[in-house]
């Protein structure tokens, strides 16, 4: 019997080009769309800091528009205390989903031919989303246990003891959600641009991608703002 966990590995939709390593199969499709995002990412990163000045100009004006609103996000989330260090992660977690999300809005990955697949954005793939949302719960874990030790678990009986299966259950729902959101959102958009490219090839789809554009974004927003949120509520003192 296959593993439970490769089988929802294989909840995807689409042909896949599949890498060998060792007893596993991985989707390659996924990693090398994975790997032109990185590559972008570090690209404007590195156009936008090779030649720092104290006056901003020119492309360092952008990134340090995108830090800002990253510090912003952390800020609001997590608090003025503790946001600093959480920073660089929902920094990370915003911009790859944010790229990610966006080449598969603007990029014609369904253009390039690889063997016996097709490329799309890596969080079009259910496994890039689950290991998104494991990562936000080992974060929050992490930030709890961190600052409280074991008192975090507190939290699970608070503020009655007949609440604990609810409370479990609740941290087992966020990684769901945040994962199948992202997925069924970002899947969803390439199928009705894909069907609507398909059937009326000219001008509607336009709109549509534009709003796949706009949606993506949002996405990628939502994902960060509750990652944050829920690393907020970890470290949250309750009296």
């Amino acid at each position: 019997m296959m593993n439970p966990l490769l089988e929802i590995s294989e909840v995807s939709v689409g042909k896949h080009f599949y890498w060998q390593l060792g007893e596993y199969q991985v989707h390659g499709q996924v990693l090398i769309t994975s790997w032109v995002v990185l590559g972008i990412i570090a690209l404007l990163s590195f156009l936008g800091n090779r030649d720092l000045k104290p006056t901003p100009d020119g492309f360092q004006n952008f990134t340090e528009l995108v830090t800002e609103f990253i510090r912003d996000l952390a800020k609001t989330q997590i608090g003025e205390e503790e946001y600093l260090s959480w920073v660089p992660f929902l920094g990370t977690i915003f911009l790859f989903i944010f790229v990610s999300n966006w080449s598969g809005a603007l990029l014609p990955w369904h253009l390039i031919e690889i063997p016996n697949s097709e490329l799309a954005a890596p969080t079009n793939d259910i496994n890039t989303t689950v290991a998104l949302a494991l990562l936000t719960s080992i974060s929050y874990f992490y930030a709890g246990i961190h600052k409280k030790g074991l008192r975090y678990f507190n939290r699970y009986v608070q503020p009655a003891v007949f609440l604990l299966p609810i409370n479990v259950l609740e941290d087992f729902s966020k990684p769901l959600s945040l994962s199948f959101r992202l997925f069924g959102n970002i899947l969803a958009d390439e199928l009705v641009v894909g069907v609507l490219v398909g059937l009326v090839p000219l001008i509607i789809p336009i709109p549509v991608m534009l709003l796949g554009v706009f949606t993506s974004a949002i996405q990628a927003l939502v994902f960060a703002t509750l990652a944050g949120a829920y690393i907020g509520e970890a470290i949250e003192d309750h009296h």
